[in-house]
């Protein structure tokens, strides 16, 4: 028997199993359930306190986006809203799919705060009132 160097090693052609038999992540039936109910623990998790400070936010301010801040390993992960004026704050949350799902629930624009760059808007709207606290 020859050696062929082209030969693929039979350890590269053995498939591994990732889940349970019979478990296919893709399709996710059961697992929305679960993540609704999970999403539905966390929500009862915010204070009601933090709640009805975004809740003010979003319905006081025009122009409200979202950035979702995903967690580090000292900071829990937090939602930024920021208005049309720059005008902006910052809350922590349970977790990153709860400020997904608050701004789904409310209509308003969201971007991940690792992809989307924070708006120019906001960094202006504090050089501003920067300004005005000096009396500049």
């Amino acid at each position: 028997m020859s050696q062929n160097s082209d030969a693929v090693p039979v350890k590269a052609l053995q498939w591994r199993r990732v889940g349970p038999i019979g478990h296919n992540g893709a399709v996710g039936w059961f697992g929305r359930r679960k993540k609704q109910v999970q999403l539905a623990k966390e929500a009862e998790l915010v204070p009601d306190a933090v709640r009805d400070h975004l809740l003010a936010f979003v319905d006081t301010r025009r122009g409200v986006e979202a950035w979702v801040e995903q967690p580090t390993s000292f900071n829990p992960p937090s939602i930024l809203l920021v208005a049309y004026d720059g005008e902006s704050t910052r809350r922590g949350l349970p977790s990153a799919e709860f400020g997904y799902k608050f701004a789904d629930d409310h209509s308003i624009p969201c971007y991940d705060a690792g992809v989307v760059p924070y708006p120019k808007r906001m960094r202006e709207y504090g050089l501003r009132a920067k300004r005005a606290s000096r009396g500049d």
